[in-house]
């Protein structure tokens, strides 16, 4: 499973509304699985793994039967820095670390935790049967059937086979993993991915098998019968394919030229062929768009999505209930989305990386260097104080440093702007507000931004600051506040600072602030304020 570069927010999927900001904040990695998606798995910064949700057939892994919407710690797992991991829907899970050890629990009817029994897995157990001598890279699973494959390329597959998805020869349900061989033997696997009872792996040279359930034909193989070991998908010679995905009972592959191939079941248009008609043989799709660089589909879902070289994504398929036969190009940035607002259920196609991976946007960038020596071309001194900027920000910022740099700008003109008509805080907050868009100041400094913002006609600025004032305001500095309106002209805020001053009149008239009015301002007030009638008692 490759991770998305992208910041994806996993409060797009409803059972993460269950955590608080803090548990959010604390995600790197995380998978929802589940019937209804209502199980979720997650991995924090540092590397501890929590579960919470229904705990379906002991899928939550915490040792008891019961749900939880708080989360609970697997210490299992703690530390073990998790790489791949995959749910089958009995559920079941299973999941692979960094160290290429691979662990299982949940649903075992089958023997799909691959430990030789059927009884059910209630903590995560290690993989150990033909296992512990490789390193595991990736893992995939079926309804009822996991695979999990080697850093040498080898491929290992158990638990149900009622059509061949082991791959074993037989339809003999498999207790542990058994290495995949027949066509495979000798070749080495790059990537594998189930249907819901049928398996497809791709080797190092893009050729692409397929074995198990092809009712639908999604197998690829021109037929739809079961196949009980790897079947070269023979359509697909003369391309070089690089990745895999496998809905519920459909497949879709991507060439190294970034062109996509469809086939399957086709009931609710998730081949993306513009019709329902099943497809037993490979149909390239997306044809005139620009070139594809990932492809998701999940077995538990009849959704397919794809994303292109520009960063479009598509979907198609059982997107919400509707049908939807041809790629449809979404607002999102990511394949993850698709499945998090649209697929039935809202699970993960993959273990989806949280990681910021360095990807800032344009808004990002801006903030982080506000103020920065490194970056800046320009400076200003405000009581002393040195604060840096970019003339290009400034001048698409603000209309007052457009006309300022226009009219006397040159070369040798000094690096250094001094400021004295307003305070240090109150410039800074300026300069941080055309990076950022916003203003954290207390109430008595937005006065003076207030004033800045009037000034330099920044409307937008000035609504702010009254926003901050009126927010912010106290019996102690309602007065000071008062003043300082009525000096910049804010008529709506004199307003309301003056109905505040009246109505806690009695406690506003016992502040230093109200004694230390200038006179003209204070007899202005007391006018204002009988006529009103607050003098009365």
């Amino acid at each position: 499973m490759t991770h998305s570069s992208i910041m994806v927010d996993v409060g797009k999927w409803p059972i993460f509304t269950l955590l608080s900001p803090q548990e959010i904040a604390s995600i790197r990695k995380a998978c929802v699985f589940g019937t209804s998606a209502n199980e979720a798995i997650y991995i924090t910064h540092n590397d501890e793994v929590f579960v919470f949700g229904l705990n379906c057939s002991n899928c939550l892994g915490t040792g008891d039967n019961q749900s939880t919407i708080v989360p609970k710690k697997l210490e299992a797992l703690c530390g073990k820095k998790i790489s791949s991991l995959s749910y089958g829907s009995g559920p079941h899970v299973v999941l692979c670390t960094e160290d290429g050890e691979v662990y299982a629990w949940g649903h075992n009817g089958y023997s799909q935790l691959g430990n030789g029994t059927t009884n059910q897995g209630i903590t995560p157990v290690q993989v150990c049967t033909n296992l512990l001598i490789k390193k595991v890279v990736e893992v995939a699973c079926g309804s009822h059937h996991s695979m999990a494959l080697s850093l040498d390329g080898d491929l290992y597959a158990w638990g149900y086979n009622n059509c061949g998805q082991v791959g074993s020869g037989s339809t003999a349900n498999q207790p542990t993993p058994r290495r995949v061989s027949n066509c495979l033997q000798g070749k080495i696997v790059v990537g594998i991915a189930c249907g819901q009872t049928s398996s497809m792996a791709v080797v190092n040279n893009g050729e692409v098998y397929g074995w198990g359930y092809n009712g639908n034909g999604q197998l690829g193989l021109g037929n739809n019968g079961n196949q009980l070991t790897p079947c070269r998908v023979a359509a697909l010679h003369s391309v070089c394919v690089l990745q895999i995905a496998c809905g519920y009972a459909h497949t879709l592959a991507l060439t190294d030229e970034g062109l996509l191939y469809a086939w399957g079941a086709n009931t609710y248009g998730q081949l993306g062929t513009g019709n329902k008609s099943n497809q037993l043989s490979p149909v390239q799709i997306m044809m005139e768009k620009e070139r594809v660089v990932e492809i998701a589909a999940c077995h538990s879902a009849h959704t397919s999505a794809a994303k292109t070289q520009s960063g479009q994504v598509y979907m198609w398929g059982q997107c919400r209930g509707q049908s939807v036969t041809f790629p449809h190009l979404t607002h999102f940035a990511c394949t993850d989305d698709v499945f998090a607002c649209f697929a039935t259920p809202a699970v993960m196609w993959r273990l989806l990386s949280v990681e910021h991976e360095d990807f800032l946007t344009v808004a990002e960038s801006l903030k982080k260097e506000f103020d920065s020596p490194e970056t800046s071309d320009l400076k200003f001194r405000v009581d002393g104080k040195y604060i840096h900027v970019h003339k290009a920000v400034l001048k698409i910022r603000c209309e007052h440093f457009r006309t300022m740099f226009q009219s006397y700008w040159n070369e040798d003109m000094k690096e250094v702007i001094e400021i004295d008509q307003f305070s240090y805080p109150v410039y800074r907050a300026f300069l941080e507000y055309l990076y950022t868009d916003s203003v954290d100041l207390p109430p008595e400094d937005a006065i003076g931004l207030l004033d800045l913002a009037t000034s330099y006609c920044e409307n937008r600025l000035k609504k702010l600051c009254q926003h901050i004032i009126k927010r912010g305001i106290t019996v102690e500095n309602a007065f000071s506040l008062l003043s300082a309106a009525v000096r910049y002209d804010a008529e709506d805020l004199e307003e309301f600072c003056f109905k505040f001053c009246v109505n806690h009149l009695t406690e506003v008239t016992q502040t230093t602030a109200f004694w230390q009015m200038d006179g003209p301002l204070l007899k202005e007030f007391i006018a204002k304020a009988s006529k009103c009638g607050a003098f009365k008692n």
